[in-house]
């Protein structure tokens, strides 16, 4: 008899009985898989959905709930702030946060029907305030809206699209608004028919002839046989809490110390490789130090341990910090002056580094080569007195003076500090959410969305947040229609 294995698929012909059986099987239930258990229903389809832990959740439910809308003129909350945004300069921001890593054909369809998808995830009772809330955030503190959560208004990509918030926040209050996107997306799936079956954990794919046709779960220490007539769904986030796979792929996410996710442990992307699929861009990873909580720290400069800066401040906050990770010495330093320094943080882990009444003070405090980071800050000092930024365009309001002493320098050190990350590569997938191989066909029977999936948001230096939820979201609902077609 073949082994169960995540690394090929089992044959159907050695199938002795299905215990479960079902238009449409999906693995996982975060807001991927909820969103694709919706659509499947909604096709006419019966949908299972099985999950590892005990209740959905995934890496969703540890989000902050926001989504990245935009395009067709600008959504209600955009409108009424008083943003356009058309569909045009939503694309192009895509592509460009896309970077090297770019899938324009997903980018050029979400763009389409972001607008869309936005009333259809109000349809599902996702609740909106609909009210802007001004300035640099990590998340709203109350139950705001829209935001800034990328680097619309920061060069290069200012001068690409126009600028306009996109990050739409379901309402609630505080912190942590994946938790209640999941439940409202849990609530929907479940009144439309969608069988959950929790403590289940995928254990292979079921192949017949070149097609996927069910999956192996291990449920109550037995593999149970799980015949899906139309399609399986993949939906189980990244490979950030595998440490053999991030060694392999993602090496560089060793600079750092807190992985984010639930159970990202790539069994998803393992599956599809099984299957024939290809992984690709999976070197690729998302980190942040919330180095602009307080507000005003946003209006710092960052250094290197050599006393040079190298990156635009003004941008997100997540892209500051993935240009962090990648400066030699193992740590970074933010530069503020008495007028912008506030108590960091204390889970942030930011310590301070050296200060004085001068650069120069704090520039032998780091014990930097003399003419190093006071050389740096008073070019700085210079243009900023001009409402320039020659190097790299730092804009206005965010680039401001820091000559109001004593000084200060902030380390953010990676081994230390609080550097949050997860993986961003995975299996590569149409913009219809189908599971290609290697020459681009697609894998008969085989969708998958999410972290599992290279998407959206597939190059950590062009992040902005909200992607991974917008991401997740519509092309989870994609895998569902295609999966209920058959």
């Amino acid at each position: 008899m073949a082994e169960i294995s995540l690394h090929k698929p089992f044959p159907a012909a050695e199938v002795a009985g299905w215990d479960f059986e079902t238009d449409v099987a999906i693995i996982g239930f975060g807001a991927t898989g909820a969103c694709a258990a919706i659509e499947a229903a909604d096709a006419g389809a019966k949908v299972m959905l099985f999950e590892r832990n005990s209740g959905s959740g995934g890496a969703s439910g540890l989000s902050g709930g926001e989504i990245y809308i935009g395009g067709g003129g600008g959504t209600d909350a955009q409108r009424a702030a008083g943003f356009e945004d058309s569909t045009e300069d939503f694309i192009a921001y895509l592509k460009a946060a896309g970077g090297p890593c770019v899938d324009e054909a997903k980018c050029e369809h979400y763009g389409r029907e972001a607008l869309n998808h936005f009333a259809w995830l109000k349809a599902q009772g996702v609740p909106y305030r609909g009210n802007y809330l001004p300035g640099k955030h990590i998340e709203p503190t109350d139950d705001s809206t829209l935001i800034w959560s990328g680097s619309e208004a920061a060069a290069p990509f200012c001068d690409i699209a126009k600028p306009a918030p996109r990050g739409h926040t379901i309402q609630h209050m505080g912190w942590g608004g994946g938790r209640p996107l999941v439940d409202t997306l849990e609530a929907t799936a479940r009144a439309k028919g969608v069988e959950v079956v929790v403590d289940a954990r995928a254990m292979g794919l079921i192949e017949d002839q070149g097609r996927i046709v069910g999956l192996v779960v291990r449920i109550d220490n037995q593999n149970r046989f799980v015949r899906a007539r139309k399609g399986v769904v993949l939906a189980t986030g990244g490979f950030v809490m595998n440490e053999e796979m991030r060694r392999k792929y993602c090496p560089e996410t060793f600079k750092i110390t807190t992985p984010i996710g639930d159970k990202d442990d790539g069994m998803g992307i393992m599956l599809g490789l099984g299957a024939g699929g290809e992984a690709i861009h999976m070197e690729q990873f998302f980190t942040t130090c919330p180095w602009t909580m307080p507000e005003p720290h946003a209006y710092g400069v960052f250094v290197n341990v050599m006393g040079q800066r190298f990156i635009n401040e003004d941008c997100y906050h997540g892209r500051v910090s993935r240009c962090a990770v990648d400066q030699p010495g193992g740590k970074v330093y933010l530069l503020l002056d008495n007028a912008h320094f506030i108590q960091p943080m204390d889970f942030a882990q930011m310590t301070i580094a050296g200060t004085g009444d001068s650069w120069e003070e704090v520039e032998a405090e780091l014990e930097m080569p003399k003419g190093t980071l006071s050389a740096t800050m008073a070019l700085y000092n210079a243009h900023a007195h001009e409402g320039r930024d020659p190097l790299f365009d730092k804009k206005p309001p965010i680039l401001t003076p820091l000559d109001q002493g004593p000084f200060i320098a902030l380390e953010l050190n990676f081994q230390t500090s609080y550097f949050s990350f997860f993986t961003l590569g995975g299996l590569k997938t149409s913009a219809h959410a189908e599971v290609l191989d290697r020459t681009g066909v697609p894998i008969a029977g085989l969708f998958a969305a999410g972290r599992c999936t290279s998407g959206l948001p597939a190059w950590g230096h062009g992040y902005s947040s909200g992607m991974s939820l917008a991401d997740c979201t519509f092309f989870g609902r994609q895998a569902g229609i295609g999966a209920a077609r058959g």
